[in-house]
């Protein structure tokens, strides 16, 4: 793996030459990275927990003021350029990654105050340059990258300092109410209080949070499975609609009921027996899956990695059989992965019907690992997966 401080000063150089070319002048550089969850799926919009850890791998954003009102955003991965008026009215989702940046500068001027209908002349540009390690469509949450780092930028150039909770939240709007994803707020939220060699146990109902020790000899190593089936975005907002009416009908028998990390097992089980069998098994992965991350968050403390693959195996289990989010490549990778000696756990990670899985692996044992799910995955599918081999990184900065 390429150092992070190698990797940060050799993109900053190249994107400050990109942008120049592109833009003329010179940028500011802001970083923010892309996630893992260790464990703790599909509960932070349900108010409950999660245990994400960032990674090394980072979406990089070289911005600069202009003085046309324009907001020029170019991916360089992409080789695609959008811009639109800063003080326009009816901004709409193009469907692009255009979306997210857009997005946060919507909620930004909102936060700011400012008037757009008033064609309020202070509305400045920005020219904005992005390119990113962060593999899109992959569950590492590049999406949370792509805002937090813009986010980071419009904040400074503006001169209006934000508490990093306050833009987690700034940007979880942003894709709730402009990109139109239901996502809860951890993916933001690990991207702005991220701390290297530290994954965040966070609880998303207060967003109070503790960093989490991760053992030096272990790696986070992220298996991309090549996938991302059609039916992944309407079938996430179908789940949270359907925790949503879990929560209503239980709440007729359980008055203040607020979501699903009020209940434990028990009294799921003794209330929710007239549920449909659809809705009883969603909550089910729900309400064990905060017990585990409250477990695997200690375990960790504890350095008990036996007791945190276990727990990792059950939360895949049960995001396969209860929540029906996994697919038949992520069963693949996870049972490739558990085959290989020196693997600690392994699950699916991120909202599921492809994308990644997550594995701690010891040190020693990451080129085995690599060897074997690369071979085993290519000759069951065709495809050669991609394999990120990481440790937990820092949360999002101002580089240059």
């Amino acid at each position: 793996m390429t150092s992070p401080t190698f990797r940060s000063a050799d993109r900053t150089s190249d994107l400050v030459d990109r942008f120049r070319a592109r833009f003329g002048g010179t940028p500011r550089v802001y970083r923010a990275p892309g996630r893992v969850n260790l464990i703790g799926e599909h509960t932070d919009y349900n108010d409950g927990f999660v245990l994400p850890a960032a990674l090394a791998l980072s979406c990089w954003v070289a911005a600069a003021l202009r003085d046309d009102g324009r907001m020029v955003v170019r991916s360089e991965d992409l080789g695609k350029e959008y811009e639109w008026d800063v003080a326009s009215t009816d901004a709409t989702p193009a469907h692009s990654w255009s979306d997210y940046v857009q997005g946060v500068a919507l909620m930004f001027g909102r936060a700011l105050g400012k008037k757009r209908d008033t064609g309020d002349q202070d509305m400045r540009g920005v020219s904005i340059l992005i390119q990113s390690d962060v593999p899109m469509g992959a569950g590492l949450s590049s999406s949370a990258a792509i805002e937090v780092a813009v986010a980071r930028a419009l904040i400074d150039l503006a001169g209006a300092p934000m508490e990093p909770t306050e833009v987690a939240r700034l940007c979880q709007r942003a894709e709730n109410e402009f990109v139109g994803a239901r996502c809860g707020i951890m993916d933001q939220f690990i991207a702005c209080h991220a701390r290297l060699g530290h994954a965040l146990l966070l609880d998303c109902r207060s967003l109070e949070s503790r960093p989490v020790s991760l053992p030096s000899h272990v790696r986070l190593v992220a298996c991309n499975t090549m996938v991302r089936h059609s039916i992944a975005s309407g079938e996430y907002n179908r789940r949270r609609a359907e925790c949503e009416e879990g929560v209503k009908e239980l709440a007729r028998r359980l008055p203040g009921l607020r979501s699903l990390r009020d209940l434990d097992l028990a009294v799921l089980d003794r209330e929710g027996r007239e549920l449909p069998d659809t809705i009883r098994r969603r909550c089910r992965h729900v309400v064990s899956e905060n017990a585990r991350v409250d477990r695997a968050a200690r375990a960790l403390e504890e350095g008990d990695l036996e007791i945190v693959g276990a727990l990792m195996a059950d939360s895949h289990r049960s995001l396969r059989d209860d929540y029906e989010v996994s697919c038949a490549e992520l069963d693949l990778m996870v049972g490739l992965a558990r085959e290989t000696s020196g693997v600690y756990g392994a699950r699916m990670t991120g909202g599921g019907f492809g994308g990644c899985t997550v594995n701690l692996v010891d040190k020693h044992a990451v080129s085995e690992f690599r060897r074997h799910v690369v071979s085993g995955y290519q000759a069951k599918t065709g495809r050669a997966p991609d394999i990120y081999v990481t440790e937990a990184g820092r949360g999002a900065e101002r580089v240059v």
